[in-house]
């Protein structure tokens, strides 16, 4: 009977390559099948195939090497800055790229685009004692991954013939695709790889569009990671003209990291720093705290122009906008307590609310 070719994973190519090479140590022939033939190193279901009489013992070594491998990767990732931009590329926010590439610069960070996919669903149909696994539309499943071979690399030409022209930092950059879904696949890399920054796009109020807006909110309140969310109809051009960052706090001891990072990401010559206490009490900023808090930034940041602000309801939306316009604020940061999905579905935050309710960029940190 022949002993018939099956598939043992569906990996990245350069992951699969290292299961081939372990595997073959073991003397165990094995075969990588790319679903595209068009430069296979881009492709992001390539096969894995060995003789089905070797299923258990490649089986138990795989088990046994990937969690070392993702650790290994983890640790080496924890060494470097990254900043992770999410990307659809159905629906891109260019001023995404902008903004990703100059903070990249700032913080001497390399940038992974992340787009997440769907697939074909795997079917499992039983026969006697024996499971047998397919996917269900094979051909769909290549249309996919050749239309994201194809994004990729037309997003890998704009963005080198515009570091070419000058337009953006000379930065190193790679992509990552993952099956799942979005909010899910980014956390769940942002878990795992602690990036720097998070940069995404929104749609903002002038164009509301409930899935991009609430996969930016549901990564914003959950993220391990700092994220900017940049709204499309965002009035700058370019991250260098950002002059005006408000910063909603207490004043508590968490804040003041946040501050400091916030302040970092933004700081330039011309920044202007407001700070925004929301409140339904009157008077909780008394003269004594106020003049505390005035001496803490006029020690540590001599050079900076800082304003203070009460607003007279605790997380009012329209008071907070109207505050957005009429200072002209550039971006509106805050610190906040990262939720589980049961509050994210059934009380959604202030992150989720100014993600559909504002279109002013937006700089989340979580304690």
């Amino acid at each position: 009977m022949e002993d018939k070719l099956i598939t043992l994973a569906i990996r990245t190519f350069s992951r699969a390559q290292m299961i081939k090479s372990v595997l073959e140590e073991s003397d165990i022939e094995t075969v990588i099948q790319s679903l595209s033939d068009e430069n296979p190193a881009l492709t992001i279901g390539v096969r894995v195939r060995i003789k089905e009489s070797d299923l258990p013992r490649a089986l138990k070594i795989v088990e046994e090497m990937e969690p070392l491998w993702e650790k290994e990767i983890s640790n080496e990732k924890k060494t470097k800055q990254l900043i992770l931009i999410p990307i659809d590329f159905a629906d891109m926010v260019s001023k995404v790229f902008d903004f990703g590439f100059h903070f990249a610069d700032v913080l001497s960070a390399e940038i992974v685009f992340l787009n997440v996919y769907f697939s074909p669903a795997f079917t499992i149909s039983s026969n006697n004692d024996f499971s047998t696994y397919s996917i269900s539309d094979s051909e769909l499943l290549r249309k996919i991954i050749d239309t994201a071979q194809t994004e990729i690399q037309n997003l890998t030409n704009q963005l080198n013939e515009k570091i070419d022209k000058g337009e953006l930092p000379k930065i190193s950059f790679s992509f990552e695709l993952k099956e799942g879904v979005p909010e899910d696949q980014i956390l769940d890399y942002c878990k795992k790889t602690k990036p720097s920054l998070v940069v995404m796009g929104t749609h903002g109020k002038k164009q509301s569009n409930e899935l991009i807006g609430s996969v930016a909110a549901e990564v914003m309140e959950a993220c391990v990671s700092p994220v900017f969310a940049v709204p499309a109809h965002f009035a700058l051009q370019s991250s260098i003209d950002i002059h005006r960052v408000a910063f909603m706090t207490n004043f508590e001891q968490k804040d003041l990291k946040a501050i400091d990072r916030a302040i970092s990401l933004f700081s330039s010559d011309k920044m202007e720093l407001f700070f925004i206490h929301t409140s339904d009490k009157k008077q909780t900023w008394d003269e004594i705290v106020l003049a505390g808090i005035k001496s803490y930034f006029a020690e540590h940041y001599p050079k900076l122009k800082i304003n203070y602000a009460l607003l007279g309801a605790n997380n009012d939306l329209s008071l907070i906008d109207d505050f957005l316009v009429d200072q002209k604020i550039d971006v509106l940061a805050f610190n906040t307590h990262r939720r589980n999905i049961f509050l994210r579905l059934f009380n959604p935050g202030l992150a989720y609310k100014l993600v559909m309710h504002s279109d002013t960029p937006l700089f989340v940190t979580h304690d």
